[in-house]
């Protein structure tokens, strides 16, 4: 299992006023383990209708399917869940992106 952590900053000026920088991180996940489509539905409602993440604005990637050939792929926006099943690859994979993510407890959700 391999976990990335990227920061990302992003400057928005509206009318020559200087806003407050707002600070996006993303967050990566390699992993073999197989999921069900259960449980990956259950964490993107959570990410997309709760802050219990943080505030994630976009969610995305690959899982192998538990009792399945086929992935499950997936990508959320806050309040959209896109899920359905696709080719393997190599390994699956997640990325997460928001402002003031819990880490520890994205990871704990994939990875038990």
């Amino acid at each position: 299992m391999h976990v990335h952590n990227h920061h990302h900053h992003h400057h928005h000026h509206h009318d020559g006023e200087h806003d407050a920088d707002e600070i996006f991180t993303s967050w990566g996940l390699e992993t073999p383990a197989k999921y069900t489509r259960e449980k990956v539905e259950e964490i993107l409602h959570k990410m997309s209708e709760t802050e219990e993440f943080g505030q994630v604005i976009r969610c995305k990637g690959m899982l192998p399917q538990e009792g399945s050939e086929k992935w499950i792929h997936f990508d959320m926006v806050p309040e959209q869940v896109d899920i359905r099943e696709g080719s393997a690859s190599y390994t699956g994979k997640v990325v997460v992106i928001g402002a003031d993510l819990k880490e520890d407890l994205i990871k704990a959700a994939f990875v038990g």
